[in-house]
């Protein structure tokens, strides 16, 4: 199952690293909230490569997370993982700066100010 999360991040979560059959593994945890009619905080398990890209994340920036929800059972009790497989920034830089360069840009005179840089009015 893949869905998509957008939210604001939190705060970076706890880092954690260490040694398992395959090697080396790092974990960190990426907190988002959800712009949801009632947002919700959602804690995003980062693996690898994913870990070392939630760090690249500042507090108040938008994203959009595709996850995977997974559950294992351990000792008779289920534990949930949220798993972010691709991020997506979401902002500012989403957007052009400006829609319409100025007309200058394009050999053309506005017609708004004279060549000494008075306004007709």
């Amino acid at each position: 199952m893949s869905l998509e999360l957008i939210g604001r991040v939190v705060q970076l979560g706890q880092r954690q690293t260490g040694q398992g059959k395959n090697g080396t593994w790092i974990r960190q945890d990426l907190i988002i909230e959800t712009e949801d009619q009632f947002p919700k905080k959602v804690c995003l398990s980062c693996w690898g490569d994913k870990a070392e890209e939630a760090t690249t994340f500042k507090p108040g920036e938008r994203v959009k997370a595709s996850i995977n929800v997974e559950s294992r059972e351990y000792n008779g009790r289920w534990y949930t993982d949220i798993k972010p497989w691709k991020f997506d920034r979401i902002g500012a830089t989403d957007m052009p700066a400006d829609p319409l360069p100025p007309a200058s840009d394009y050999g053309v005179d506005s017609g708004f100010e004279s060549e000494d840089g008075d306004l007709p009015f």
